[in-house]
């Protein structure tokens, strides 16, 4: 029987290793593998909400060890170190307990098709301070720390000494995480004063996005930019373009003009790039985001039974520009990482991959949702914003929830969220 292991359970590992486990291990034709750092499954996209305390991981996760349990694979608890491409293995960490202590021992597990499926991290650029100082919401471990960080100050503003100090958050990075990130915190400010917080309020928080470039969400259409640039600004939401961070401290961020921004919470989310490790992986071929170079198949350049799929690959399209770090391009990529490695146990031509770009959403909390959509048969876009995106936004998790749970019970999870939503209270304050 062959061995398929996928690492990272992110929106496309998930997705693949559920698809290929109906498929392949279901049937008793390979034995298929999940392997994660954590325990719990989030989509990505709502991570900034897990960070603002709007979700949490009992409702909205999906716990890996159970989910492979239903669906016929194997979950391995544990980071990817190392990999030899000559002996099909691969390397995993040792798992530590909270104290530190060993809880699983360094293991190797040994593949015949390996998908490399792990995602992407916060790139800081080598700025200064980033790393000592800043947030970051990469994974769910990140979103559930700012959230705690979070939860102190707002603590810490309603009891403390200095009960009557505005809390500053600065974030760094105006893409769709950073504009959604402080749009729901604006809402969560608002939420606080009905959870034993009653002086606390959006107007007692001072929020700031800093953007390097000529303006927001700048790999999005204009239009799209100026619509959120206006919800924000009726937020009071500071919105500085133009302007670049030469550094974080403890006080702030300090820009390129020596002005200090001063931030009693720092989030980077400034970029993203695979993750650093992969330089030391055998011999693959890296863009300049560190993502594995794949051929027309998404299979690594240099091993054809080495796939890559989401955020670590990286795929040159026709015209000459890569395929972006999405959701839906996890989503693409893992529906033909299960055609193509299909078609090799049962020896069939493999198929090339396309990317097809149906839009881009951004969802600012309760405020409002901007987006485009593209047409299938046609490169023209269509601006929404309101109902309408709101209600396109929602079904894109949607689908996300029927591919990993099918569509009986992803439809039961997403009746249960809705029902949990209604009585539960509106935020996390653990």
């Amino acid at each position: 029987m062959k061995r398929i292991i996928v690492v990272g359970g992110g929106a496309g590992g998930l997705e693949l290793v559920t698809k290929l486990a109906k498929s392949l291990g279901k049937k008793g034709l390979a034995d298929v593998t999940l392997v994660d750092r954590s325990r719990t499954h989030v989509w990505k996209p709502l991570l900034h909400e897990v960070a603002a305390g709007v979700i949490n991981k009992s409702t909205d996760g999906v716990d890996y060890a159970i989910h492979a349990s239903k669906k016929h694979y194997s979950f391995q608890l544990g980071n990817m170190c190392g990999l030899d491409r000559e002996g099909k293995t691969i390397k995993l960490d040792a798992v530590l307990d909270q104290d530190g202590s060993e809880l699983i021992p360094a293991r190797t597990l040994q593949y015949d098709y390996l998908v490399i499926a792990v995602g992407s991290v916060s790139n800081d650029f080598g700025t200064p301070g980033v790393k000592e100082h800043c947030y970051m919401l990469d994974s769910l471990v990140q979103a559930e720390r700012f959230h705690k960080a979070l939860l102190n100050q707002l603590i810490k503003m309603h009891q403390g000494p200095n009960s009557n100090k505005t809390l500053n958050v600065a974030i760094v990075g105006a893409g769709a995480t950073g504009t959604e990130l402080a749009a729901q915190l604006h809402h969560v400010a608002n939420l606080a004063k009905h959870y034993g917080m009653p002086e606390m309020s959006a107007g007692r928080l001072s929020l700031t996005i800093i953007e390097a470039g000529e303006r927001i969400l700048p790999a999005l259409p204009e239009k799209i930019a100026n619509s959120a640039r206006h919800a924000l600004s009726k937020l009071n939401i500071n919105v500085r373009e133009q302007t670049r961070v030469a550094k974080a401290s403890h006080e702030g961020f300090t820009t390129s003009e020596d002005e200090l921004i001063e931030a009693d919470l720092m989030v980077w989310a400034a970029g993203v790039k695979a993750p650093d490790f992969f330089k030391e992986l055998d011999g693959f071929v890296l863009n300049s985001a560190q993502q594995i170079e794949v051929n027309a198949y998404l299979q690594s350049t240099i091993d054809e039974s080495v796939f890559v799929i989401g955020d670590a690959c990286g795929f040159k399209q026709e015209n000459g520009n890569w395929v972006p770090p999405r959701a839906q391009s996890a989503h693409q990529m893992a529906d033909m990482a299960f055609k193509n490695i299909n078609h090799l146990f049962y020896e069939q031509p493999l198929e090339a991959y396309k990317y097809a770009d149906y839009g881009s959403l951004v969802h600012l909390s309760r405020y409002s949702t901007v987006g485009s959509l593209m047409g299938k048969l046609s490169n023209s876009s269509m601006f929404i914003e309101g109902k309408l995106a709101r209600i396109v936004y929602v079904s894109l998790y949607h689908m996300h929830q029927y591919a990993v749970h099918g569509y009986l019970r992803g439809a039961l999870v997403l009746l249960s969220r809705k029902v949990g939503n209604f009585v539960a209270p509106k935020l996390k304050l653990h």
